[in-house]
């Protein structure tokens, strides 16, 4: 019998899940700061939802899609597709119901994705003659782990080791971001500047992404070492403090200073002004564009400059996820589906949405709640643009191939 629609490939399912998931969650949050809503969103959970739900969503939907084409696996449809968008739910739903139900049931079932994506890939990956693949077997584990370090926190009331879980799996999700996109990039570019007749992107250096890597992964150890500790206010007499202080806290800025510089050198490489006429592709480059000044604002906050803590998490979430995900999941729809051709009316004004978005939540310290509000509705608005466009393609069967 043959499969519905929906279960004809993965991102199917796990895009109009997570999108329209997405779009909720940020929903109750900016309409729960905005005082539209009768309580206020926790934001504990929002924070869990929007990477562990939201995200692994887009993440299982992307990486599911991509492993046959790029690594010659065989392709997730069917029944066993099904039980993966089952597992999702099931976390989803254990998850709002946290407060009646048992701590063991709720992270069992929120683990559920994670361990059965595990259970499903690793004997395919480890069959395949390129070993790189089973990295992705590393990155679902440590997903899995983080999100039981959060459970764990969350039963035993320490919020410290919630928030410390939490920003591990906030940047176990910018490495995948790292590999993936520095994968999708410059590969769609260089198929945009092909058909302009225009030169290719250079060609991709190993020595210069295992540097990427592991800048990014230094970074990642210094920020989540050091939350929770003090932040610097702005005073009257901050600048000679900080010029006193400079000389001890300029080496806990170093790894997120030389990521951003390794990923922006890297972006260079990729050739994506010319292209930039090309939305779907324009906003993979913007999203490394804001990963990019997310580094820079880590790095200035390690530094001891009065930014607020939080500002690189949102430039990386709102601004290089957001942004990312709009152009990636537009191009594996309208590609998989059958609908190849120009990007959709809408997509440049819901970019616009999602970097007017970043900046009021970056500067929400600053601004007040308005800000945050603001931010969230525009950031929701952008994804219900996309989902409302998309689903229709979602659940209908594709168009045949010419050829």
């Amino acid at each position: 019998m043959k499969a519905p629609a929906l279960l004809a490939a993965p991102f199917r399912p796990f895009y109009l899940l997570g999108v329209g998931y997405g779009v909720l969650l940020t929903a109750l949050a900016g309409s729960g700061v905005a005082g539209l809503s009768p309580t206020a969103f926790p934001m504990a959970w929002h924070g869990h939802e929007m990477v562990f739900g939201f995200a692994m969503a887009i993440v299982a939907g992307t990486v599911l899609t991509a492993l046959p084409t790029w690594a010659g696996s065989p392709e997730t449809t069917g029944h066993r597709l099904a039980v993966l968008a089952g597992c999702w739910v099931v976390g989803r739903l254990a998850c709002a119901l946290a407060p009646v139900w048992p701590w063991p049931v709720v992270a069992a079932c929120d683990l559920a994705l994670p361990l059965a994506m595990l259970l499903h890939l690793a004997p395919q990956l480890r069959r395949l003659p390129e070993r790189r693949w089973s990295m992705l077997l590393v990155i679902l584990s440590a997903l899995a782990l983080a999100n039981l370090a959060w459970h764990a926190g969350r039963a035993g009331g320490d919020a410290l080791a919630q928030a410390r879980a939490l920003r591990t799996a906030l940047w176990i999700v910018l490495v995948l971001y790292t590999l993936v996109g520095g994968l999708f990039t410059p590969v769609f570019t260089a198929n945009v500047l092909a058909e302009r007749g225009l030169a290719a992107p250079r060609a991709r250096s190993w020595p210069l992404e295992l540097a990427v890597v592991s800048a990014t992964v230094a970074a990642a150890a210094v920020d989540v070492g050091r939350l929770g500790t003090p932040h610097a206010p702005w005073t009257a007499s901050w600048t000679a403090s900080w010029t006193a202080s400079l000389p001890t806290s300029l080496p806990a800025a170093l790894p997120a200073l030389a990521a951003a510089a390794l990923q922006a050198w890297r972006l260079a490489r990729w050739r994506g002004w010319p292209a930039r006429t090309d939305r779907r592709v324009a906003a993979m480059h913007l999203g490394f564009v804001w990963l990019v000044a997310g580094l820079l604002a880590q790095a200035a906050t390690h530094a001891g400059l009065p930014l607020p803590p939080a500002t690189w998490v949102h430039a990386f979430t709102a601004g290089a996820l957001g942004s990312m995900m709009l152009g990636l999941m537009t191009r594996v729809v309208l590609r998989h589906t059958g609908h190849d051709g120009a990007a959709p009316r809408g997509l440049g004004p819901a970019l616009a949405a999602v970097a007017l978005a970043t900046l009021l939540r970056m500067a929400a310290p600053a601004l007040g709640a308005w800000s945050w509000a603001a931010s969230a509705l525009l950031w929701a608005a952008a994804l219900g643009w996309w989902w409302a466009r998309h689903a229709s393609l979602l659940l209908q069967p594709s168009r045949p191939r010419d050829g």
